[in-house]
């Protein structure tokens, strides 16, 4: 049985990198990308190779380039072979009013969250069709689904990225491979340290589960949906202790 062969996108930190662990110590073989933290990069993948004893490729780029992503794809399949699970977990966030936010702010909003997912997919799919097999697993949010106010950009890309899941899903389940999403909430990593500490216990109050969730959670409920039938396709799963 050959062994699978991930490739998950902004993996130096929050739910990239436990994603990363947490298929490391399923023993899959990994390619993790950032765009600027080569160094805490280049550090997990040490610490998965010298823990976990699987090959850890880097590669530090912007995947919302389509020469870059191609570049990737070429190197993976080159020192580990074709990729078989596809994480698109790289994104940003923007908090501000619509009307002050520029076109160069919201463009680069929309290739970091959404561009990706096209420009990785496209690279992934041709060898996953001709296998009949593959995983296709996109991290979006809570807000892709209903909106927030001062984040128009952010959930607009992330709806994006959910209709994206719900429409390749259609495309490709011929093939035998799935595509799904997950929808997370509020997380508890660098993305969401700017809240305040009142800004903290408002938001927590608010969540049923009476707390944020951790990036093990989202990994965990990641490597779930990998190992699901192929069956479970085209979903957008919320993780947000029942907050929305």
């Amino acid at each position: 049985m050959k062994p699978e062969i991930a490739f998950i996108t902004g993996a130096s930190r929050g739910i990239g990198r436990a994603i990363a662990i947490e298929f490391a110590r399923a023993g899959f073989s990994l390619a993790i990308n950032c765009k600027q933290s080569l160094a805490e990069l280049n550090q997990l993948a040490k610490e998965l190779t010298d823990r976990f004893h699987i090959p850890c490729l880097t590669l530090a780029g912007d995947v919302g380039d389509e020469n870059f992503v191609n570049l990737a794809f070429e190197t993976i399949e080159k020192k580990l072979g074709s990729v078989t699970i596809l994480v698109n977990n790289a994104g940003i966030s923007h908090i501000g009013l619509l009307s002050d936010m520029s076109l160069k702010e919201w463009n680069h909003i929309m290739e970091t969250n959404l561009t990706s997912l096209f420009c990785c997919c496209k690279r992934a799919i041709p060898d996953m069709v001709h296998n009949k097999s593959g995983r296709i697993l996109n991290i979006s949010s809570v807000w892709g689904n209903s909106g927030a106010s001062c984040e128009v950009a952010y959930s607009a890309s992330k709806g994006g990225v959910n209709s994206f899941t719900k429409a390749l899903a259609k495309e490709l389940a011929p093939s035998g491979i799935s595509v799904n999403a997950i929808a997370c909430g509020v997380i508890d990593t660098r993305m969401n340290q700017g809240f305040s500490q009142d800004e903290r216990m408002e938001l927590i109050e608010e969540i049923p589960a009476g707390r944020f969730g951790s990036s093990e959670e989202v990994a965990r409920l990641a490597l779930s949906v990998i190992n699901s039938p192929s069956y479970l396709t085209g979903q957008i799963i919320t993780l947000d202790g029942g907050w929305q």
